[in-house]
């Protein structure tokens, strides 16, 4: 990983769009920081399409595209549960437009879009609830995550955000899920399982597809990517510009893929750092 600073200016002036992880990439002790927020709105009065992309359940999401919390989030969309699901504004035709102009704290119907069909979700969900018993049974300590009512196409387990689970339990429940023919990733808080490979990489491109009609992978060296832990490998393997915050550094000796680049803060400190590293990129030009 270099120093953010390294960040070429002729390869920031070109990034029209910043995917982002939330937990602990915005968010500090799970609220967003002041300087992230204020990041969130220069990104978007910028011209940036701006997508939070989250091990989060999607019922967690939707207040904050809603413009239901205070003050609201100004981003495009919010893809979930590591890129299984999504909300989207409802009753437009994005598929001709460079950038998602939604204005801050305005109220609009909302899409929910699944990778999955209805029957494969129902059928995958009553498998999941066996499972989620199993681990709580075999593994001492371990619960679902506090969150988990608003899920819909995986399991996470708490290891990190009100439960403080050490490295042998982690992987006890990383190979129960496993035995069961789960994919599983690790967040900064949480263990996941889900039926399907579903990570953030795939969700990007998903969701790229979804609301612009258009090819990422065609495009990469337009978009950013910001994180901080296991869940993120998929966007650090393939974006060609990514950053981790500083706080990355707690999950370098577990990862097989890093970041290009690391910011000095950490958290939404950091985020804000790469949010200046593109405006000032813009202001240049």
């Amino acid at each position: 990983m270099k120093a953010l600073s390294h960040w070429p200016l002729e390869q920031r002036r070109r990034i029209t769009g910043v995917f982002t992880d939330i937990d602990d990439t915005l968010t500090s002790e799970g609220a967003i920081t002041a300087d992230a927020l204020r990041a969130l709105h220069q990104l978007k009065a910028a011209g940036l399409t701006v997508i939070p992309i989250t091990g989060r359940p999607i019922g967690w999401c939707e207040p904050f595209m809603r413009g239901e919390v205070s003050p609201p989030w100004p981003v495009d969309a919010m893809v979930a549960e590591n890129g299984a699901v999504a909300f989207v504004p409802d009753s437009a035709d994005f598929s001709s437009q460079n950038s998602l102009q939604r204005p801050s704290g305005m109220r609009r119907p909302l899409s929910k879009r699944y990778q999955q069909d209805a029957s494969t979700r129902a059928h995958n969900q009553a498998r999941m609830q066996a499972i989620a018993a199993k681990v709580c049974a075999q593994v001492p300590g371990v619960g679902l995550a506090r969150d988990s009512a608003g899920r819909e196409t995986d399991l996470a387990f708490d290891y990190h955000e009100f439960a403080q689970l050490g490295p042998a339990q982690v992987d006890q429940v990383l190979a129960l899920l496993q035995a069961e023919g789960m994919h599983t990733t690790v967040s900064s808080i949480h263990i996941h399982g889900c039926f399907g490979d579903f990570n953030k990489w795939g969700g990007a491109c998903w969701i790229v597809q979804t609301l612009l009609g258009r090819d990422l992978t065609q495009e990469l060296d337009r978009w950013v990517f910001v994180g901080d832990s296991g869940n993120d490998q998929a966007m650090f393997q393939h974006f060609t510009h990514s950053a981790g915050v500083a706080n990355i550094a707690r999950f370098v000796p577990q990862l097989t893929h890093l970041p290009r680049y690391v910011t000095l803060s950490e958290r939404g400190s950091g985020f804000a750092e790469v949010a200046n590293a593109l405006l000032e990129a813009r202001q240049a030009g």
